[in-house]
Order: structure tokens, then C-alpha cells, then sequence
């Protein structure tokens, strides 16, 4: 699938190429393979098309970003546009911005692909804090989710560049991370959302010299993120989930959020393609029931396992202390209770 996902950003130029390095019998033999090779990866892929939404895109020369009403994109916060990106935030500490779509995406299937640039004068684990990119029921909502309100509703797919959790024993930042929430559900700072993550990757990508992409697809009621951040073209597997229920009628923004320390978070553009799937009629009766609030399959479970870790030393002390009240309690009625046992009888003696 990566390599059916990367061939399009660069399928006209090497289309003219071989024009001009073919000759003419060779050329119709070679575009009968072409053709042939595209059916077997349409069917390996779902027979899956993919079509550009440019109301839900972003991209220069962003005509259709600003406060106007007809606009499609609207900035907050310290978010500004320039002629080569919409900057989030500047190289500066205690920063946020903002840009999010106007139009909720009614879409079944589609996938976002995410050009953006990461870089700023900060060495390495002294910069942050990160961007993200939602599909989120709420919009224009300041916050400490990297620039966006916490319980949110929607999906959230975090470029952490940061780490707060102090022991990292198999992670390495910046890590991108996917979270469904359902707005009861909060993002753990303290443990870079480990306890809500539904899956995740290392990905270098700061002051790096070419294009870094985020692919994020939603098809079939499964969530694929893809990077390609290396230079080479070439998609790289994130994250791959079944069973993620995400509702129509949300939005699409990006967002990002600077502290003590900072970075320019830069998004050069956001495209959305429609995808059209062939299902079968299983599929679709399956998928007919509306779905109403983003959840997860065995998200509970999930969400649960970090609570095994044990209790806190808090915890522990007023559990002893607790017990040892109770004890002494019962000790004392098991006391009074004896006493009196023993009046009862010296007066039915005497």
C-alpha cells in the first residue's frame, strides 16, 4: 500500500520521462502493463480512487484562508500566513496557533496527506512542543493539547517533540501518536499520552533540509498514519488499526503549542482525497448503523492497562492508615462489648 500511496505525488514526471526514452512499438506493449499492473493494485487496494476535495484542502497560495465568512480556512491564535506556509507558531516560547477547515467533512472514506516542516534554533531535547492535526467535533478551541482544548471528540494525530515523562526506556522523540477521544476522555502531559495512545513511531523531523509528509487514512472503519520524512519518497508505516468509529459531520484543523521551549511549526499544505471503496453487501449492512461517538474496539482495555502499574506511594499510605483506623475501631467495640458481657453476668450471679 505505501508504494501505491507514493507513486501519485510523482506519477506525471515519470510519465514524461519514458515518452521521450521509449520508442513507439515498446511504448503501447509498456502501457498495457501499466494499465494491467494498476487493476491488481486497485484490487489489492479495495479497488480503491482517490479524488482531490479542495474544499477541505489547504495549499498555496492559501486564497481561501482569513477571517471572511466565504473563507474556507480560518486562523487563531499566533497563526500567520505567509507565500510558502501557514505558520502555527513562531520560534518563540508561550505560543499557539491555529487553522482550522470551516466545512465539516461529511466524507465515508478519505485520507489527508499533510506536507509540514518542523525547525527552529533549539538543539536536540531542548525544543517543542509539537503539532497536531485533528478531525475534531469542537473547532477554534484554545488549549494544552498542543494548541486545542482537552476531552476533545474526534481523532488527534500528535507530532510530540518533546519528552515530559522523564524515563523513555523504548521511545525516542519526536514521536508521532494517534488518540480517539470521546470528550470525557483527557490527554496525559506527564506521560506524553501513553495511557490514551493507540499506536505510534519515532520520527526525526526537525530542521531537516527536504519535505517531511503525514499521511493519515481512514477507510473502512481502519485508521492508517504513514511519515515520509527520509528524502526518499517513500511512505513508512506508522500506525494501522481496525475498528475505529469516527462520526461524520467533524473538522479538520491543525494546531500547535510552544512552552519554555520552541520551534516553528509550519504547515505548507493539507490535501484531503476522497477515497471511493467497493464493498460488499456484508460490508455495507455492517457499516449501515450511524455511528454517533468516536470510540474504538477494546479501547477500555487499552485505556486500562497502565492502572496495573501499581498504586502510588499516596495511595499506599492512606490505605495503611485507613486499615489501622479500622482496626483499632473494631478493637475498641470488640472492648465495650466485652465489658458489658461481663456486668450482664456479675449481676445475674449477684
Amino acid at each position: 500500500m505505501a508504494a501505491v500511496c507514493g507513486n501519485h505525488l510523482y506519477r506525471e514526471s515519470k510519465i514524461t520521462i519514458l515518452r521521450k526514452i521509449m520508442p513507439l512499438k515498446p511504448r503501447w506493449a509498456f502501457v498495457f502493463l501499466i494499465i494491467t499492473t494498476s487493476l491488481c493494485s486497485a484490487d489489492d487496494d479495495h479497488e480503491m480512487e482517490e479524488f482531490l476535495k479542495r474544499e477541505y484542502s489547504l495549499s498555496k497560495p492559501y486564497q481561501g484562508v482569513g477571517s471572511l465568512s466565504s473563507s474556507h480556512w480560518e486562523l487563531m491564535g499566533d497563526a500567520m500566513v505567509t507565500t510558502e506556509q501557514v505558520r502555527l507558531t513562531p520560534d518563540m516560547q508561550s505560543r499557539q496557533g491555529a487553522v482550522w477547515s470551516r466545512i465539516p467533512c461529511h466524507l465515508k472514506d478519505w485520507e489527508m496527506q499533510v506536507h509540514f516542516k518542523i525547525h527552529g534554533q533549539g538543539k536536540k531535547n531542548l525544543n517543542g512542543d509539537g503539532l497536531a492535526i485533528w478531525y475534531s467535533k469542537e473547532r477554534m478551541q484554545k488549549g494544552p493539547v498542543f494548541g486545542n482544548m482537552d476531552n476533545f471528540t474526534g481523532l488527534g494525530v500528535f507530532v510530540d517533540t518533546y519528552p515530559n515523562e522523564e524515563k523513555h526506556l523504548e521511545r525516542i522523540f519526536p514521536y508521532v501518536l494517534a488518540m480517539v477521544g470521546n470528550g470525557t476522555i483527557g490527554y496525559d502531559h506527564e506521560r506524553d499520552g501513553r495511557p490514551t495512545e493507540l499506536g505510534g513511531c519515532n520520527a526525526m523531523v526537525r530542521n531537516l533540509k527536504h519535505d517531511t509528509f503525514l499521511f493519515i487514512r481512514y477507510v473502512r472503519r481502519r485508521l492508517t498514519v504513514m511519515i515520509d520524512i527520509d528524502g526518499q519518497h517513500e511512505w513508512r508505516d506508522c500506525l494501522d488499526l481496525p475498528g475505529v468509529q469516527l462520526p461524520r459531520g467533524y473538522y479538520f484543523g491543525a494546531t500547535a503549542l510552544t512552552g519554555d521551549l520552541s520551534d516553528n511549526h509550519d504547515i505548507i499544505s493539507l490535501k484531503l482525497y476522497e477515497l471511493t471503496v467497493i464493498r460488499s453487501e456484508k460490508e455495507e449492512e455492517e457499516e449501515e448503523e450511524e455511528i454517533t461517538i468516536p470510540s474504538v474496539d477494546n479501547f477500555e482495555l487499552l485505556r486500562l492497562v497502565p492502572a496495573e502499574e501499581g498504586m502510588s506511594t499516596v495511595a499506599i499510605f492512606f490505605t495503611v492508615l485507613f486499615s489501622m483506623l479500622g482496626c483499632i475501631f473494631l478493637i475498641i467495640i470488640g472492648l465495650v462489648g466485652y465489658n458489658q458481657w461481663k456486668e450482664s453476668r456479675r449481676k445475674r450471679f449477684y
